[in-house]
This record gives structure tokens, C-alpha cells and sequence, in this order.
């Protein structure tokens, strides 16, 4: 058995790094990662639950096939709780496919740093298992390997969409602005229409009242 364990400093609030957290695929960082599927989603006690199906490519070396066997989609399972009150984020995530001969079951904890509340601490940790095979002590460290590499090419990768998401914030700042000076314009041409019409009208009256006193 291999334990590994990491963790890493976000420069972003917990509410944007959670928001990114599930978004955070597809990116270009993780190609490996084709997809995921929400299973079932719940709310209980203020307290969000989700159960996703998360499909992947393991690249295996070609040496490992006879042992484990292969497979062009893997597939694990993913556990959340996001606690919005609490400001804590947990997923739990084991694999389905080779299950037989391996165990991966890592953990992710998202929550603020403890002395900037403008930052997000991660903790990350993964218990890995090959059993039934030989070279198992060597398989659980090409796994840990991996692991460790994919880690960092996570996090770049929630990087990436945190970006994402703070052009689309731009984004909307900007037609939101350009709605508001674009209404308060609107509202200058009416009240300018408004007041030319109301001066043409007491021109008129004063033309009329005037053709009257003549008469």
C-alpha cells in the first residue's frame, strides 16, 4: 500500500475555486479526463451531495496488460459534499475499472486558508492498492507517480477555468455597463424630446393667444 498526500495554496476566494471545481473539466490540462456524468444530486439539511460518474484514459505501460488487462475507458466513481455555510468541499473519488487487481481512493478537501480568508487550502490525498499480480510494490509505485503528476496538472488545470470564469464575470460587468449607459442615454433623448416638444408646444399657444388678442 502507497499513501500519497499533497496540498497547495489558491490565490482565490473558497467560492471561486469550488465554482471552478465543477467546471474544472473538459481543460486542456487534463486531456485524459473525457468526461463526467452526474448520477444523483441532492440536497439534505443545507448540505449539497452529488454522485458523478467520471470517465478517463489510464495510460498504462504495455508490459502491465498481461497482468491487469486493458481497457480504452476507465471509469471511478466521485462522492461530493459542498457545505456553503461551513465553507468546506469534499470529494471522494475510487476507480471502477481494474478494481480486481488495483485500489485508488483519493480525497480532495477545499477550504479557506486558515489566515487569509482570500485564499483557498487544498488537501489532497490518495491511498493506492495493487494486489493479486506480481510487481504489485512497483505497480503501487507507477501509480503513485502518476498521481503526483496528475495533481499538478489538476490544479493548473482548476487554473485555467478560474480564468475562464473571471472573463466571463468581465464579460457580463462590461454589458451590464454598457446596458445602463446605453438606458440612462435613452432616458436623455426622451426627456430631450420631451422638453423640445413641450417648448414647440408653448410657442404655439403663445402664437395662438397672441392671434387671438390681435382679433
Amino acid at each position: 500500500m502507497k499513501i500519497w498526500t499533497s496540498e497547495h495554496i489558491f490565490n482565490h476566494p473558497w467560492e471561486t475555486v469550488t465554482q471552478a471545481a465543477w467546471r474544472k473539466y473538459p481543460n486542456p490540462m487534463t486531456p485524459s479526463i473525457i468526461g463526467t456524468d452526474v448520477v444523483e444530486r441532492r440536497v439534505v439539511s443545507g448540505v449539497l451531495h452529488t454522485h458523478r460518474l467520471v470517465q478517463s484514459k489510464w495510460y498504462f505501460p504495455k508490459w502491465t496488460h498481461a497482468l491487469i488487462g486493458t481497457a480504452k475507458t476507465c471509469f471511478a466513481s466521485e462522492r461530493s459534499m459542498v457545505d456553503p455555510e461551513r465553507k468546506q468541499m469534499v470529494l471522494k473519488t475510487n476507480n471502477l475499472t481494474f478494481c480486481r487487481n488495483i485500489s485508488v481512493d483519493e480525497v480532495l478537501y477545499y477550504e479557506p486558508h486558515p489566515t487569509d480568508a482570500s485564499k483557498t487550502l487544498l488537501k489532497q490525498e490518495a491511498t493506492v492498492n495493487v494486489y493479486g499480480v506480481p510487481l504489485s510494490h512497483y505497480m503501487e509505485d507507477l501509480l503513485t507517480s502518476t498521481i503526483s503528476t496528475n495533481a499538478g496538472k489538476g490544479r493548473q488545470g482548476l487554473e485555467w477555468v478560474i480564468g475562464l470564469i473571471n472573463t466571463e464575470v468581465q464579460g457580463i460587468a462590461r454589458g451590464t455597463d454598457e446596458l445602463i449607459h446605453s438606458t440612462r442615454r435613452s432616458i436623455d433623448e426622451v426627456t430631450e424630446s420631451a422638453r423640445k416638444s413641450m417648448d414647440e408646444i408653448s410657442v404655439q399657444a403663445a402664437k395662438a393667444a397672441k392671434t387671438m388678442h390681435i382679433t
